[in-house]
């Protein structure tokens, strides 16, 4: 592997987060928190590291598959570790620790929190939580891809290993043209959710965080209560429908932005998305409909926003899911594995997985009957290649057993299976809220140290998709 390459593309990785971190500075000075010196310090330290990077480390060759690896997994710890720094340097979260699982849960869009007293913290500090969730959501590597021509011809690796989902389709030849795409309708669409979210009574710092953590599938918010201290109909209905948008592949969006709505009706993966987001909700519905929600308005809204908060990984809370019949909770849980559409910025497994892993088995059971028959997995019209259902397994595999490993761990250091299994889940999928000590109106600041360390190794996976991950540990990885 290429160290000077692979230092040196970090380098300027860090400088773009130095820049991004100039962004709450406005804010901290229009509400006087006093945090702007602790943002010019944290970007001075980030620029500087960044730079040093740069000026030792020189390459002339191209990115690879194995740079393309080690810059994404890298990239993304070096993130949280920076970007920790204004929460450390304000005294906001004295615990390093602490500030260091915040923000890796900001930019791995999962939303898990160790802040206790949210309202009470600076202005500008939760506005860097929230754009952290916003800048992972696309993927920050990407919008490096867009905005960095020296990445060149390589950048088809780092897009590959960054983008959500089994495969990574270009809209456009050139990777810069795609990413630049992708962002333009993210931020089209963030945009147009401060404006709605603004209509319905929000100020305009609550309406950018919110939709800023919308758009990514995050789940931050400015309220100790979530979305549920807005206590508004139009307000839940909005971010309902965003937390939707966001968790379909973001292709759709450009392309029916260009007059093709009729995509997402010829999109497998969309009408499987949307037959259980749907379906889904008219099951919580009808399971509320006797002691916790009688009135049929006050159900539909509360079930559909907790169904899609959850299944898009979002994380945003308006009711306390564990109240709920168990039954209620079983649905809850088989969605924070399914995650968003690939090519989304919704964690979890994909619905993409999901689909073809239903349709393999249909194929097994197919040949058991027939065993001379060929019939193939199809993804739409098309089949799908063993090697990507090959990968499907494997991660799927994968997945588990990460799943099952993690909450041993959890397990191990005192806590109960509910809280132990939630926690994982949680933070695996890129969720946010879990069960039992950790669930909707909980947080985790009563974590031990192990257990923080081992939910932030979780959060990284989930965002990388495992084996972006997983790879870096295998000797051979590091040789020729």
């Amino acid at each position: 592997m290429n160290i000077n390459l692979t230092l040196r593309i970090l380098g300027s990785l860090l400088i773009f987060l130095a820049i991004a971190l100039l962004f709450p500075i406005p804010f901290s000075w229009f509400y006087g928190d006093g945090a702007t010196g602790s943002f010019l310090l944290a970007a001075l330290i980030s620029a500087g590291c960044g730079g040093l990077l740069l000026k030792l480390f020189k390459s002339e060759k191209d990115l690879s598959v194995r740079e393309g690896f080690a810059i994404v997994t890298f990239g993304w710890t070096l993130f949280a570790l920076f970007g920790a720094l204004p929460f450390i340097f304000s005294g906001a979260i004295p615990s390093y620790l602490d500030a260091f699982f915040e923000t890796m849960s900001g930019f791995t869009t999962t939303g898990s929190t160790i802040l206790i007293n949210i309202e009470a913290m600076p202005p500008s500090l939760l506005l860097w939580r929230s754009l952290t969730q916003w800048l992972g959501g696309m993927g920050i590597i990407v919008l490096s891809l867009a905005i960095l021509p020296m990445l060149g011809v390589g950048g088809m690796q780092l897009f590959k290993a960054e983008v959500p989902g089994p495969t990574a389709d270009r809209l456009k030849p050139r990777i810069q043209d795609t990413a630049k795409l992708l962002w333009g309708v993210y931020v089209l669409l963030t945009g147009v959710e401060v404006i709605l979210l603004m209509s319905g009574g929000m100020s305009f710092f609550d309406g950018l965080n919110h939709a800023f953590t919308t758009m990514a599938t995050g789940g931050f918010s400015t309220r100790n209560a979530s979305v549920a201290a807005y206590n508004s109909a139009y307000i839940d209905w909005i971010i309902t429908i965003f937390m939707f948008l966001a968790g379909v592949n973001f292709s759709l969006h450009y392309l029916a932005l260009r007059g093709r709505l009729g995509d997402f009706l010829r999109n497998e993966e969309f009408l499987f998305y949307f037959g259980l987001a749907l379906g889904g909700t008219i099951l919580v519905v009808l399971l509320n409909m006797q002691g916790v929600y009688p009135n049929f308005l006050d159900n539909l809204r509360y079930s559909a926003f907790q169904v899609v908060s959850i299944m898009t990984t979002t994380g945003f809370a308006t009711a306390d899911y564990e109240l709920w019949p168990v039954l209620c909770q079983y649905l809850l849980v088989f969605s924070m594995f399914i995650g968003g559409c690939a090519g989304s910025t919704g964690g979890g497994m994909k619905v993409a997985r999901i689909l073809l892993l239903f349709k393999h088995t249909q194929v097994q059971l197919f040949r058991l009957i027939h065993p001379r028959a060929v019939r193939l997995v199809k993804l739409g019209e098309r089949p799908v290649d063993k090697e990507v259902m090959q990968s499907i397994l494997g991660f799927f595999a994968l997945y588990l057993g990460v799943f099952v490993t993690a909450s041993f761990l959890m397990a191990a250091i005192g806590m109960d299976l509910t809280s132990a299994g939630g926690s994982v889940i949680a933070t695996l999928s890129n969720i946010g809220p879990g069960l039992g000590s950790v669930g909707p109106v909980d947080n985790f600041a009563h974590v031990p140290a192990f257990g923080k360390l081992v939910l932030a190794f979780c959060m990284l996976l989930g965002r990388l998709e495992l084996f972006t991950v997983l790879v870096l540990v295998f000797p051979s990885f590091w040789h020729k």
